[in-house]
């Protein structure tokens, strides 16, 4: 359907265009002097079109107005410079003839589509049967030019405008200067090429000119037309395909525009301050507007202006706004001056170019005078001589686009040439098959052309017609001698090259301020975005175990790192364990060393009178091996703090339970010896089971083997070995963060190793408190209960001491020291309460570690069951009477009790 209704609309065109142009025919043969006073009619073989804007718009119903000496006639003679070139060039097109056929525009596309007609006059039969002159015979019509091609025209709207039509008629056009997006639609303009890169690539210059400066928020705006608004568009979908630069407001400056209107462009730029870069797509007279209303604004110094091609390298638009115009970056098509067409157009006379129609005109304008009733510039007092020379008496310089007009008639003619050598191989001059030239056929020539052009840069085309974009970048920078000018610091061919070094800002600042609308997140933070503007976000850190992963998110580190100093990344968490100089580890140590030395010397005390009666009575075979158990409690102290290995964590599993394990297996089958005695004793005289030496050490070392068989299928199961716990020291502050390394024995596994010995001690602690009733004075009762009650104090302290540290980020040193003083502190009881006191009488008071007489096992369990009745009997009666009986009996009291004295330090040992 779109295709249907191009194909009418361009119908359409045609019925319209072709009844004009039987108009325009009858119009343009009245005179033909009035034509040539329009034209530029150049003779040739092949007939070139030529569009020049030579006049600039007329107001008020005028066509044109005033004569435009740069962009009309400078152009304008580069054409026909290029075109006398060629034709004295024996390579080129030899022995074929070009001519042209140029037309002025007048800078308006209506009036350029008018002229245009004049170009399809040939391809429009005319039917003159209904025509006669006034004699009565047939006219005679002059032959219109058959033109090939078009050079033209400037404006990117007229273009479009005289493409539209030029199609129709399969004409080529090669534009100079014409740079809209919207020619590059193949499907619409396929007749139209160009030798100046497409707005699309100055607006990718432009865009990477802004990310370059590393700005990413920026205003846009353009000149009402279809220059401005092409442009800004391009701008505006790249920047939206690329990403990286958002758009904060579009404006647009009317083709009318209004008393104040470019003040309130202004006010609305400020509506986003933070938006400081300006991009402009706009005419020459609206950017010197703008820049006024800036500057009336008082904000020089604030905006960033990015110009395109418009602005290029121009002083109009900048003059007497130099302030406000500083730091300006521009952007111009790569050109170059030909010196050529300097040495061409300065030799241009009154005398020698009468080809020109306009010249005469020109040269009233260049030189500010008038050629009489001939010259068109009445107004001027100063009489013109002839003899006045451009560039001697008026200032000259070569206008920007006359590079690309001498390559665009370049281009034309290196085309007609290679379809010359296809269709006219080795023929002089053009052959018969030139005579009608196809302009499809024409236009793949065209497209096909690669040549180094005037500058010596490459003119060739894409399969769109546009030419490549080549560009160089300017800034408008103040210089030592307070004025300002435009500096070339960089180019654009295909890439950016920017030297950012060479750019000056406010009164000669190196630094390029910033466009953006929020600033750069620090390392470590993230970015979230503000919905709708990608370009906006505000910054959020990543706390806790997360750093930095992109530029929008914030990811976990993993077990075993943390975060770095700029949370960019993850680090290994420091391993830590317990050290020998750590206050933790000193206070333990030193208490086992203690113990050690302390128990080394029981030890070696008891073994140097082991034959004494002290040594004999406490029972010498289980004395060891509860000396044994001591030493190992203090011993454990030193595995717990070395520095965890395979080896040393199974040191710990098989000692951790074991010091223990000895100490109250034995203690336990002491106090179970003595309630069986007492037990027995009351019911008969004779002697209990089990109660030898050697039955006590298998009842102890029966004892001790479950405790060891546990630990043998804790290796069988779970084989020891260590592990770096990071849960353990996991602080809310990552810095802190510590992994420990210790051996794996979870809490479940210790309380598991202790726990058969804390039954011993619990079961210990029972026979203690049942034996409590025995005479203070009858061997190791008492001593025993003393120690058992003070031992599990000293653990119902450990338990919510260990446990309750779970959480606390000092676990490892509080469970550790509690652990192994808690060991140590049992053992220290142990050995104080039970052997010190021997040992005390042993070595200080060796008189009583003598043998008295022996009695009978009978005497002795008899005394002392009655001295269990007296005292329980005691302990019942009121006080009153307890105390007269007891009175009464002190004499055989006293006498039973030097009785059992004796016996614990004979018979009873006898037996035991």
């Amino acid at each position: 359907m779109v295709y249907e209704g191009k194909k009418f609309v361009s119908w359409h065109y045609f019925v319209l265009i072709t009844a004009r142009c039987y108009w325009l025919l009858t119009m343009m043969q009245r005179t033909h002097a009035q034509e040539h006073t329009h034209s530029i009619r150049i003779e040739g073989e092949i007939t070139l079109g030529g569009l020049f804007p030579v006049h600039s718009r007329g107001e008020r119903g005028v066509p044109c107005g005033d004569l435009k000496k740069e962009k009309g006639i400078h152009r304008l003679e580069a054409m026909l410079y290029a075109i006398d070139k060629i034709n004295k060039d024996p390579d080129l097109l030899a022995n074929v003839t070009l001519g042209a056929r140029i037309l002025d525009t007048c800078s308006r596309d209506t009036h350029a589509l008018e002229q245009s007609l004049t170009f399809v006059q040939s391809l429009i039969e005319k039917d003159a049967s209904d025509v006669r002159c006034s004699n009565g015979e047939s006219p005679i019509f002059n032959k219109p030019d058959k033109i090939i091609g078009v050079i033209g025209a400037s404006a990117s709207s007229v273009s479009i405008m005289v493409a539209n039509i030029l199609r129709l008629f399969k004409i080529p056009q090669i534009s100079y200067a014409s740079t809209a997006p919207e020619l590059s639609d193949n499907t619409r303009y396929d007749f139209f090429s160009r030798v100046v890169p497409p707005d699309s690539y100055q607006a990718q210059a432009m865009l990477d000119i802004v990310k370059a400066l590393g700005w990413n928020y920026v205003s846009t705006l353009a000149s009402e037309g279809n220059y401005g608004e092409s442009g800004v568009e391009a701008f505006s979908q790249i920047s939206r395909e690329t990403g990286g630069v958002c758009i904060a407001q579009s404006l647009k400056i009317p083709r009318e525009p209004k008393a104040g209107e470019f003040d309130k462009l202004i006010q609305r730029l400020l509506e986003n301050p933070a938006a400081r870069a300006v991009i402009i797509f706009a005419n020459e007279d609206d950017i010197r507007r703008v820049l006024e209303a800036a500057k009336k604004a008082n904000q020089t110094g604030h905006f960033l202006w990015i110009g395109s091609d418009s602005w290029g390298s121009k002083i109009a638009p900048v003059y007497q706004q130099e302030d406000i115009a500083e730091g300006a970056v521009t952007i111009l098509p790569k050109r170059a001056s030909i010196d050529g067409f300097d040495k061409y157009f300065r030799g241009r006379t009154l005398a020698n170019n009468r080809r020109n129609v306009w010249f005469a005109e020109f040269w009233e304008e260049n030189f500010g005078c008038r050629l009489g009733s001939h010259g068109k510039k009445n107004n001027y007092a100063k009489k013109c001589t002839g003899l006045e020379r451009i560039s001697r008496d008026s200032t000259y310089e070569q206008e920007g686009k006359v590079q690309f007009v001498i390559d665009a008639v370049y281009a034309m003619a290196h085309a007609l040439h290679a379809m010359h050598k296809d269709l006219c191989p080795g023929y002089l001059g053009l052959c018969s098959k030139m005579n009608t030239i196809d302009g499809r056929d024409l236009l793949r020539y065209i497209r096909a052309v690669n040549f180094s052009g005037s500058a010596e840069t490459p003119v060739t085309f894409n399969e769109n017609g546009d030419a490549p974009g080549r560009y160089d970048i300017y800034q408008y920078q103040s210089t030592n001698k307070s004025t300002a000018e435009y500096k070339v610091i960089g180019q654009w061919i295909d890439y950016l090259q920017l030297n950012v070094s060479e750019m000056r800002w406010t009164r000669g600042e190196e630094k390029h301020p910033m466009s953006l609308c929020s600033l750069p997140c620090k390392p470590g933070e993230r970015k979230k975005i503000v919905k709708g503007v990608p370009c906006c976000w505000q910054c959020e850190r990543c706390e806790g175990y997360y750093y930095q992963f992109d530029e929008f998110s914030c990811e976990r580190c993993p077990s075993e790192q943390r975060p770095n100093m700029n949370r960019t990344g993850c680090q290994l968490i420091p391993v830590v364990k317990l050290e020998w100089h750590s206050p933790w580890a000193v206070v333990p140590v030193f208490i086992a060393m203690m113990g050690i030395i302390a128990t080394t010397f029981v030890i070696v005390t008891f073994v140097r009178f082991n034959d004494t009666p002290i040594v004999r009575a406490c029972g010498r075979e289980l004395s060891y091996v509860l000396l044994t158990g001591i030493f190992l409690c203090y011993a454990i102290t030193f595995l717990m703090i070395a520095a965890p290995d395979t080896v040393i964590c199974s040191f710990r599993r098989i000692f951790l339970g074991l010091g223990m394990c000895f100490s109250y297996a034995a203690l336990l089958t002491k106090t179970n010896r003595i309630h069986r005695i007492f037990e027995q004793g009351k019911k008969s005289v004779t002697a209990p089971r089990f109660i030898s030496p050697a039955s006590q050490l298998v009842i102890t070392f029966s004892l001790i083997s479950v405790q060891l068989l546990g630990v043998l299928v804790w290796f069988i199961i779970d084989p020891p070995h260590i592990i770096v716990d990071y849960r353990e020291q996991r602080t809310p502050e990552p810095e802190n963060a510590r992994g420990v390394l210790k051996c794996d024995i979870s809490d479940l596994s210790l309380i598991c190793s202790l726990g058969y010995s804390i039954l011993l001690m619990v079961t210990c602690t029972v026979y203690a408190i049942k034996t409590r009733g025995v005479p203070e004075t009858f061997n190791e009762a008492k001593p025993i209960g003393f120690t058992m009650y003070t031992t599990c104090i000293i653990w119902l302290a450990f338990i919510p001491i260990f446990f309750g540290t779970t959480q606390s980020a000092e676990r490892m040193y509080i469970q550790t020291t509690t652990l192994t003083v808690s060991m140590s502190l049992s053992a220290s009881v142990s050995l104080g309460m039970l052997y010190m006191p021997k040992v005390y009488i042993i070595i200080f008071h060796p008189e009583q570690n003598v043998q008295k007489r022996k009695r009978s096992f009978k005497a002795v369990v008899t005394a002392a069951t009655m001295s269990s009745k007296l005292t329980q009997k005691g302990n019942d009666r009121p006080n009153g009477e307890a105390k007269t009986e007891l009175c009464e009996s002190l004499e055989t009291n006293n006498s039973l009790e030097n009785m059992v004295l004796l016996s614990q330090q004979t018979s009873l040992n006898a037996h035991i």
